[in-house]
């Protein structure tokens, strides 16, 4: 049996890269690897199916055990990708897609050379920020950081291997499933 490819999305937070990627596993029906984090859930969140939420403590514990494949502090917040749910996928011929910050991403390629990363990004900067004052989730001080952060995280783009700029959903959920339908194993 060959194994799966492993798919990594990245990019500013507000790009769209959620909402795409969602969109696109349902569709081609290939799992998302739910990362952990210790950030409070959000509204709707639910422990285990949008992220595994855990204490600093169960997260560094785990980092201790080298438990993760990959993982970072954004935003004041640890989340990370857990092996155990990347591997068992792959070994089992099964396409994974991992949506994580771009920090994580340059992790994934020094493990994973193979893998393929992909870097969303919105199509200009005010764009970016109207889509996250939209989102009506998080703090005035909470939007700043994200977009401060926004700006160092364009910076990876370079390093990765295709670009989506996410202008129209539709247009974005086509651009990512042809990069799947070529590369993958559907």
């Amino acid at each position: 049996m060959n194994k799966g490819i492993l798919f990594v999305v990245s990019g500013p937070s507000g790009a769209g890269k959620s909402t795409v990627t969602k969109l696109v596993r349902e569709e081609l029906e290939i799992p998302l690897s739910i990362s952990a984090t210790t950030r409070k859930p959000r509204i709707g969140e639910v422990d285990g199916k949008d992220y595994y939420f855990l204490s600093i403590d169960e997260f560094e514990k785990k980092i201790a055990e080298e438990g993760f494949l990959e993982y970072a502090n954004v935003h004041g917040n640890y989340y990370g990708t857990l092996k155990s749910e990347v591997e068992s996928k792959l070994e089992n011929g099964l396409d994974v897609i991992l949506e994580i910050d771009v920090q994580g991403g340059e992790q994934i390629k020094e493990k994973f050379p193979q893998a393929i990363l992909i870097f969303f990004k919105a199509p200009n900067d005010q764009e970016l920020e109207k889509r996250l004052r939209d989102r009506n989730t998080d703090s005035e001080d909470v939007i700043k950081v994200r977009l401060e952060n926004s700006l160092k995280e364009l910076e990876y783009e370079k390093f990765y291997d295709l670009v989506i700029i996410n202008d129209e959903i539709i247009n974005a959920v086509n651009n990512l499933k042809n990069i799947i339908n070529k590369k993958g194993r559907l």
